[in-house]
């Protein structure tokens, strides 16, 4: 499994146990000159959940991302969308 792969179904699964609407979770990956960003779009009623009180929730899923950066020697980027 290559590293973008990985990275991408980490943060799926870790998605997949915080927010409730399963079947509303898109994760895509795309490479720049800067590294991989990780898009992530949610139900609009899991924004919430995804963010967390005061931000805790997305700043911890962000620095396990950039520990998983740190072990594979790729930088990734971590980007949530506004639901539609």
């Amino acid at each position: 499994m290559s590293e973008k792969n990985t990275a991408v179904e980490f943060v799926r699964y870790v998605l997949q146990q915080i927010c409730s609407d399963t079947n509303s979770i898109q994760v895509e990956a795309s490479d720049d000159d800067r590294g991989t960003l990780i898009t992530v779009r949610v139900n609009a009623d899991d924004m919430g959940r995804l963010i967390g009180k005061d931000g805790q929730t997305i700043s911890a899923l962000r620095t396990l991302i950039s520990i998983l950066s740190a072990r594979e020697s790729v930088r990734y980027f971590l980007k949530v969308e506004d639901p539609q």
